[in-house]
């Protein structure tokens, strides 16, 4: 797991029924807020992201046919799919899938285990 940093004044109480999306990420989980996923800590709020790895790999897949949404579909801040931060860049999470817009088609990065 990587922390980037704390966030010093964030208000909101991150829990089960908050309104964000809650993401298990290895031994805790992380609520996707702003494109951001918030780890709670004690009185703190991490920052983390999902690493590169077998399970989320970050390589293009141009074989992946999606068909959660339409072919033509672009992935950006405005597109309805909520962002995470993914290794060095940002997917968007689409049924469970992160999806990265690559050229002419979106690569998948791997599945995230999204908890009620």
């Amino acid at each position: 797991m990587s922390h980037h940093h704390h966030h010093e004044a964030h208000d909101h109480q991150h829990a089960s029924g908050c309104g964000h999306i809650a993401v298990q990420h290895g031994d805790h989980v992380d609520y996707l807020h702003d494109g951001h996923l918030h780890r709670p800590s004690g009185q703190q709020m991490g920052e983390c992201r999902i690493e590169a790895s077998v399970a989320n790999p970050d390589q293009c897949t141009p074989q992946h046919a999606c068909a959660d949404h339409a072919k033509e579909h672009q992935h950006g801040p405005t597109c309805g799919h909520p962002s995470v931060p993914h290794g060095d860049h940002v997917d968007y999470l689409v049924n469970g899938h992160l999806h990265h817009p690559h050229g002419p088609h979106c690569d998948d990065h791997g599945a995230l285990r999204v908890v009620a």
